[in-house]
């Protein structure tokens, strides 16, 4: 590093939220502090009374900025939110003492996708290079599961992705195979896309609020799934799952976290009397180790119409803390051939579930083979998804030509 970079990280998500994409970013801006940058988050306030606040949280600098609630009830209110978002926040950084900082480097988290007025202000102001980190490609996705048609909706949700597209100098995608989305993109000479694959900060197990043994899975041998249960990670073949293994006594399933089906699966649970799978809501994020100490395999999802390519955060922390995984994705999926040639878990694609219960069998029954699993994923949480490497690569994004 040539000199400390100023470094402005932008996001919807940072703790006290306990989302994934909260817990990535405090790690994130807490490796580009150890390494000697200057960062400073500008987040959403949780609350509105007054335009801005600037706080230190763990040593790092953030300023909150009263905009709109972007978890609105409904899809159309919530896409009003998210559009008026960026020219909230910015009317109100304006207003902060951070309105004449010179960043050297605008680092921004997609999704959402209307961050770009935001970004091309602050780029404009201060010719800060500009990193976007993506994460969904949208609305692709949505149109790929049926939430959107192409239409003037769709439209207009493409013009706002685009735009965020053009004013970024590097856009980091998770996979490889995410590379070909953007082939345009990348006609100028300036810009560049590249892998920057998810990371998690390992943390010390602190214990955790939810204590199976306390529970009526007790003495069972527990998979777990944390995170986000949305129409996105397609949850329904799971409870089949769960249904088809109501015999074995022996095993025990639990869900901890939030989203749109959430509800929806808590009762599936109650119609059809499932007892072998407790729900419960979002834990703090250092209560995760705690929680998955407590567990055999760790369970990722993501709903088989998908088109484009996504390592999910639960996927990372599962190996970080040595848990197998067991996945059901969609074919193609770059996860497949990861989870495949790192051996570190059991991938099914399709729509049988009764092929995912013959996965799930083999993995909770052979304990030789979930060890083996659980030390190679730690060695793959080591080598492929450090925080470190993360910030280091973000950091190293070039000057605009």
């Amino acid at each position: 590093m040539n000199h400390p970079l100023q470094i402005a990280v932008i996001s919807t998500d940072y703790p006290p939220l306990r989302t994934s994409a909260a817990v990535m970013l405090r790690d994130l801006v807490q490796q580009f502090a150890a390494l000697g940058h200057r960062p400073v988050v500008i987040v959403p306030s949780l609350t509105s009374n007054q335009p801005w606040t600037v706080e230190r949280l763990e040593g790092i600098e953030v300023l909150r900025v009263a905009a709109p609630p972007t978890r609105a009830s409904t899809h159309i209110r919530r896409a009003i939110a998210e559009m008026w978002l960026p020219f909230a926040m910015l009317r109100n950084v304006r207003k902060s003492p951070l309105r004449s900082v010179k960043w050297d480097l605008l680092v921004w988290y997609s999704p959402p996708i209307f961050f770009g007025p935001l970004i091309w202000a602050l780029r404009r102001s201060s010719g800060a290079r500009t990193y976007l980190i993506l994460r969904d490609i949208f609305p692709e996705w949505a149109l790929d599961l049926g939430l959107l048609k192409k239409g003037p909706s769709y439209l207009l949700l493409k013009a706002f992705a685009a735009f965020q597209y053009a004013i970024a100098d590097t856009i980091g995608v998770q996979t490889e195979s995410n590379l070909s989305y953007l082939p345009d993109w990348t006609k100028s000479a300036r810009r560049q896309i590249e892998v920057l694959r998810n990371w998690v900060a390992p943390t010390p197990n602190v214990g955790c609020s939810i204590e199976i043994a306390r529970t009526a899975l007790a003495g069972r041998k527990i998979f777990a799934y944390i995170g986000n249960m949305g129409v996105a990670q397609g949850m329904d073949i799971f409870i089949e799952l769960i249904e088809s293994l109501r015999h074995r006594q022996d095993i025990g399933f639990v869900f901890v976290g939030r989203g749109t089906e959430f509800s929806g699966l808590v009762a599936e649970r109650t119609s059809r009397a499932l007892d072998n799978v407790l729900f419960f809501g979002e834990i703090d994020p250092s209560e995760i180790p705690g929680l998955l100490a407590q567990c055999r395999v760790g369970l990722v999802a993501l709903h088989p119409d998908h088109k484009t390519h996504n390592i999910p955060g639960k996927f990372v922390s599962y190996v970080q803390y040595g848990l197998p995984v067991l996945a059901r994705v969609n074919a193609g999926n770059d996860l497949v051939g990861l989870i495949e040639s790192e051996e570190v878990g059991r991938v099914y694609v399709g729509h049988s579930v009764d092929g995912l219960k013959r996965l799930a069998e083999e993995m909770i029954d052979d304990d030789a083979l979930r060890n083996a699993m659980s030390e190679r994923g730690r060695q793959l949480g080591l080598r492929m998804f450090s925080p470190e490497m993360a910030a280091r690569q973000v950091a190293a994004t070039p000057d605009r030509g």
